[in-house]
């Protein structure tokens, strides 16, 4: 097994949880996993670096939630969320309903910083951005949710 491989299969819980904030219902969560691993595995060779693994997992896991979303694929209501399996985890309708109006980019750090415990540097390594551009979003992305859930 390589490395790749095993980080997918030590990373699938997180890259099931980051797809399923986006797309919002299990099945199409499942969809995208699957989707990110085939692309992980086909794009292992680009990897240099053993560290960067989990950040490009990651990475093609965002970008993967966003082309399913683009495709149109249909998304479920977030009061219809089965409640059974790790998607309770995000069972606060009001911060999954504001999280979801936030642009894809604020979305993703905010997923990937509070609910996945990545640094800062992980983040911009995963979405490929500066740090202080990541530092940026997540402050104006935060003020937004602040905003969005005292209203």
């Amino acid at each position: 097994m390589n490395q790749v491989d095993e980080a997918i299969l030590k990373n699938y819980e997180s890259m099931y949880r980051l797809a399923f904030t986006y797309v919002k219902n299990r099945d199409d969560a499942m969809d995208v996993v699957q989707e990110a691993c085939v692309k992980a595995m086909a794009g292992a060779a680009t990897i240099r670096k053993a560290s960067s693994i989990r950040s490009f997992l990651m990475s093609v896991t965002v970008n993967c939630a966003i082309d399913c979303i683009r495709k149109g694929k249909k998304t479920a209501d977030i009061d219809s969320v089965p409640e059974d399996g790790r998607e309770d985890a995000y069972e606060d309708t009001d911060l999954s309903r504001a999280l979801s109006e936030l642009d894809e980019r604020e979305h993703a750090i905010i997923v990937l910083k509070y609910f996945e415990d990545y640094k800062l540097r992980e983040i911009a390594d995963a979405l490929g951005l500066n740090e202080n551009t990541v530092k940026t979003t997540m402050y104006r992305a935060l003020k937004k949710l602040k905003g969005k859930l005292e209203s």
